[in-house]
């Protein structure tokens, strides 16, 4: 798979957890209980990817394999710094 018209959905349910998928299959590959997780998806952008291609928090060729075996690549938040989380836990304490 050289590359792949790609469209990239986000999340309505977690902040910064995007979902791609091929153009040529849609959403029809994506399992039913993804969907409870993932909420229902809104499109944020369509790309062409390629092994070449840099992403931020994804390996253009981890997506191509999972678009290829699976029928989707779901890419999920990084986790929260500690300090990040004491903020959160004291802002709910307050």
């Amino acid at each position: 798979m050289t590359k792949v018209l790609c469209d990239i959905y986000k999340s309505r349910k977690k902040d910064e957890a995007y979902l791609y998928v091929s153009r040529k299959d849609g959403l029809t590959r994506v399992p039913e209980a993804l969907y409870e997780i993932f909420g229902k998806p809104e499109l944020a952008m369509t790309l062409i990817i390629t092994p070449e291609k840099k992403f931020a928090r994804a390996d253009a060729e981890k997506v191509l394999e999972s678009l290829e075996s699976k029928g989707y690549y779901l890419q999920m938040p990084p986790p929260k710094e500690q300090y990040m989380l004491d903020l959160f836990c004291k802002l709910d304490k307050e």
